[in-house]
């Protein structure tokens, strides 16, 4: 007996229900349109859900991108991706994979921040490790708004941004980064420091300008309250500080060896020029060095110099100094033999 012909309708269910069970299947059951492997994605600030579908499919995490569209579509929310670096796991379904990007935490990076970078160093650390460039923290870096906000005077934020091993969401901002590094002084700088400070007779500039004086000269936290009060004996005595760190400020570039040339540069920054402290620090000093200022050694030290071994021999006179430089002269000459 021959067959019965299916209705137009039955062909037409029948179509339905077989679309029906691929858009399930493509949706819902793991693998279909998803990698086998763990695959990596990166969302950067500002891109939009066809974008970061794209960079899906690009990537490799799935295969077409009509799919996820139409499951974003269904369900807009799903749109809110933050930015940040994902690993998908492997043979997740299209919606799945969906949730995994809307609910996942933005990704941390710690990052060290040492005592001593001025603000190009810390510029260039921090793009290395954050989804920003330099140029961008650099010029967030000297915002006025963010300088007001944070109650800094000067042109710019060096000496601010504070020393030390922190967790910055990859997708920061360059303003949050930068901000963040400056909350993290004003943190430190308490009012029982801000009255050290005024007893010190230093304001917040000056005391931030001599610490990072210290902080360049020597990493060695027992001479810091030393070569504090090297600086601070000068500057009672009215004698210039004629530091090294700050003429290599006032030269910019990579640190190398200083000429007898260069402490002749035109420069604020130029203690061998200019009496008292420079404009403003050279770098971002750490909590030692701070103290340091505020807690000098009591000495009537005026003169320091390497030994040549990892630290400094100190004098009170010209005499002492001068003997000093000999030692240190002999102890490189032999550290090259």
């Amino acid at each position: 007996m021959a067959s019965k012909k299916s209705s137009p309708r039955q062909l037409l269910i029948t179509g339905a229900a077989i679309v029906l069970t691929v858009l399930v299947g493509l949706l819902l059951l793991p693998g279909i349109n998803t990698a086998p492997r763990t695959t990596p994605l990166i969302v950067h600030r500002g891109m939009g859900f066809k974008a970061i579908v794209d960079e899906l499919q690009r990537s490799g995490s799935i295969e077409t991108s009509w799919p996820v569209l139409l499951a974003g579509s269904i369900i807009p929310k799903m749109h809110n991706i933050k930015p940040g670096r994902y690993s998908i796991p492997l043979g997740m379904s299209t919606l799945s994979l969906l949730y995994f990007l809307h609910t996942h935490k933005q990704d941390e990076v710690r990052i060290t921040i040492p005592e001593g970078l001025d603000i190009r160093h810390v510029a260039r650390l921090l793009s290395r490790n954050l989804d920003m460039d330099s140029t961008a923290v650099m010029a967030s870096i000297a915002d006025s708004r963010l300088l007001h906000k944070h109650g800094i005077s000067a042109g710019n934020a060096e000496g601010y941004l504070f020393p030390g091993t922190y967790d910055f969401v990859w997708a920061s901002t360059p303003e949050e980064a930068v901000g963040f590094l400056v909350g993290r002084f004003r943190h430190f700088y308490t009012d029982k420091v801000k009255a050290s400070a005024a007893a010190a007779g230093l304001n917040e500039t000056e005391l931030l300008t001599l610490a990072s004086i210290v902080e360049a000269e020597t990493p060695v936290n027992e001479e810091k309250p030393l070569v504090a009060s090297v600086y601070l004996n000068r500057l009672k005595h009215n004698v210039r500080l004629q530091a090294d760190p700050t003429v290599q400020y006032a030269l910019g570039g990579a640190a190398r060896r200083l000429f007898y040339k260069d402490l002749a540069i035109d420069s604020p920054y130029n203690t061998y020029r200019n009496n008292g402290l420079p404009p403003g620090p050279i770098c971002s000093p750490g909590s030692a060095s701070i103290m340091a200022v505020l807690n000098p050694a009591n000495t009537n030290y005026l003169y320091f110099v390497a030994t040549g071994k990892g630290g400094h021999n100190f004098a009170a006179s010209l005499a002492e100094h001068g003997a000093n430089i000999k030692k240190y002269r002999i102890a490189r000459q032999a550290s090259l033999r």
